[in-house]
């Protein structure tokens, strides 16, 4: 039994020692030597105070901000700890109520507006935290801002515009609007 039991037992803590604590220490040491920023939570600096990541969606209210996807997290909105979809189908009557309410915001918001409204400012991605909207959403958002702020619609729109980001590589999804650095851009313009 001694025979079995020491090799075992050494091979345990050999590779617990290795898998555990050195293979993590190396990706770690590696992943913020050469993608520092991602690393550190790819987080969003004002005046030198982190007001949040380019990863996770924050909720913006109020008019003069864009406004970003719908959050299926809870307690609150964009909650990083409970990660999620709402799993809910399109014919659920809770899910045709939230995307009813939305319009109805949105509208309220903007009741001039008459344009469609793009699916992603009415429904919430797989994570509940997506911090991008399409260009066509942000386009969507504009003149409401432009109004709201006092600004010229063809500035907001070219604040849009300088803020797109396209496919990824060329061809990795589609181009996305990060709306945290958008408002904070739009922010700066006062």
């Amino acid at each position: 039994m001694k025979n079995l039991l020491r090799p075992a037992l050494s091979l345990f803590i050999v590779l617990s020692v290795l898998t555990g604590l050195l293979y993590p220490l190396a990706v770690t040491g590696v992943g913020s030597w050469l993608f520092p920023r991602q690393a550190a939570g790819s987080l969003v600096f004002r005046d030198a105070t982190a007001v949040g990541s380019t990863l996770i969606g924050q909720n913006f209210a109020d008019a003069g901000h864009f406004w970003g996807r719908l959050s299926a997290t809870a307690p609150q909105p964009n909650n990083g700890l409970a990660s999620g979809g709402s799993n809910l189908g399109p014919e659920n009557p809770a899910l045709v109520d939230t995307v009813k309410s939305r319009i109805d915001a949105l509208r309220q918001a903007d009741p001039d507006n008459r344009l469609p409204i793009p699916v992603d400012l009415v429904t919430a991605s797989a994570s509940g935290l997506d911090p991008d909207i399409s260009p066509a959403a942000a386009h969507y958002q504009a003149a409401r801002i432009a109004r709201s702020r006092g600004l010229a619609l063809e500035r907001v729109q070219v604040l849009v515009d300088e803020h797109t980001s396209g496919r990824q590589w060329g061809v990795l999804g589609e181009p996305r609007v990060n709306v945290l650095e958008l408002n904070l851009a739009l922010d700066s313009l006062r």
